[in-house]
């Protein structure tokens, strides 16, 4: 008696790529380092805040321009959003373990430009000289 195992195929997933056209990790890429997603996960790297905080602590974001990116983060997996059951309302956001290791890494970057910024500032400036008449 003769056994056929049958086996199931399973479909090859490919590898995640950001330079790939329709990569969903292009739209993850975009949400971590727009303007004020990178400024709102490296204050939460701190520790967490009430909306009010973090709207001062994130200095010259609208209210309207926090709530989107807080909302958009929170639905990524990034930001954790605790209502307190308490008068007057409170709620706290904070990171997630996965919003904690994005922060990490864009908090690196952030960092690394406030070490160079005389540098690029110096490159424009011999940049644009060259091209003045």
């Amino acid at each position: 008696m003769e056994v056929s195992a049958e086996v199931s195929e399973v479909p090859e997933v490919p590898e995640a790529s950001v330079k790939a056209p329709m990569c969903p990790s292009r739209g993850v890429l975009e949400h971590v380092t727009s303007r004020w997603g990178v400024l709102v996960l490296a204050a939460l790297v701190e520790r967490s805040f009430r909306f009010s905080e973090l709207r001062r602590e994130v200095g010259g974001v609208s209210e309207k321009m926090l709530a989107q990116t807080l909302q958009t983060l929170e639905r990524d997996g990034f930001v954790l959003r605790v209502a307190q059951p308490v008068i007057p309302p409170r709620v706290d956001y904070s990171l997630t373990p996965l919003g904690r290791e994005a922060a990490e890494q864009v908090w690196a970057l952030a960092r690394w430009t406030e070490r160079r910024t005389d540098e690029v500032q110096a490159a424009r400036a011999a940049y644009d000289g060259a091209r003045t008449p």
